[in-house]
């Protein structure tokens, strides 16, 4: 499975509005856990079984929770039985595309 996610607290009280503190919390949990990931300015994504990958949602997900009064979670998943290393994967097939359409 390759899951990418967005987790961020509203009602933080901060002037600017900024949660980049949180969200630093739950990248550590994600990078932490071991299971390849990337994070860029929008989105975490995450690979690993069904089971797994939701347990570092969850516990990303907690991590967040200090820093506000309510959560917003955003998920999309891919889930391809018996792929592995898609995380990679479909960048490179992306970028082999476009290559050749040059």
């Amino acid at each position: 499975m390759l899951l990418a996610f967005s987790v961020a607290p509203s009602g933080t009280g901060r002037e600017d509005g900024s949660v980049h503190d949180a969200v630093a919390a739950a990248v550590q949990i994600v990078r932490d856990s071991g299971l390849p990931n990337r994070t860029s300015s929008m989105f975490t994504e995450i690979e690993g079984e069904w089971d797994e990958v939701f347990d570092v949602v969850k516990r990303a997900t907690a991590a967040v929770e200090p820093f506000g009064s309510r959560i917003s979670l955003v998920i999309k998943a891919d889930i391809r039985p018996g792929y592995a290393g898609e995380i990679d994967a479909k960048i490179e097939r992306l970028e082999s595309a476009l290559g050749d359409a040059d």
